[in-house]
């Protein structure tokens, strides 16, 4: 069997201000879309990770395009999302106490497959 060789594009956005758990939703609802209905989907999506998502896919088609890429069979073969660092922050409480806020960041990034 001879496998065909595709060329992949890619694009990341890092230390992205959202916690991954919140992102991966978002990442696993396009992972295997055509770009033009990933794009749809992120447009009317509810949710504040599309925002971030909606951006990084819109540097990998850039990037497929400068390198002379057929948009129209554009696939998203890989969409991850990685932990990035913690900020860890305190919020005052009563009586002198002291809560822990951390603050999650992630590192996002979405491959481009060219399929027919």
């Amino acid at each position: 069997m001879q496998q065909e060789s595709t060329t992949k594009h890619k694009a990341s956005h890092r230390f992205a201000r959202i916690a991954p758990r919140k992102a991966r939703l978002v990442a696993d609802l396009i992972r295997g879309l055509r770009v033009d209905v990933a794009m749809n989907e992120l447009e009317f999506s509810k949710k504040r990770a599309a925002w971030y998502l909606k951006a990084v896919l819109k540097s990998a088609i850039a990037n497929a395009e400068e390198r002379d890429a057929d948009v129209g069979s554009l696939v998203i073969s890989e969409s991850r999302v990685d932990e990035g660092p913690t900020l860890k922050r305190f919020q005052p409480k009563d009586r002198g106490r002291a809560h822990p806020i951390r603050k999650r960041t992630c590192h996002l990034h979405i491959v481009l497959d060219e399929r027919n």
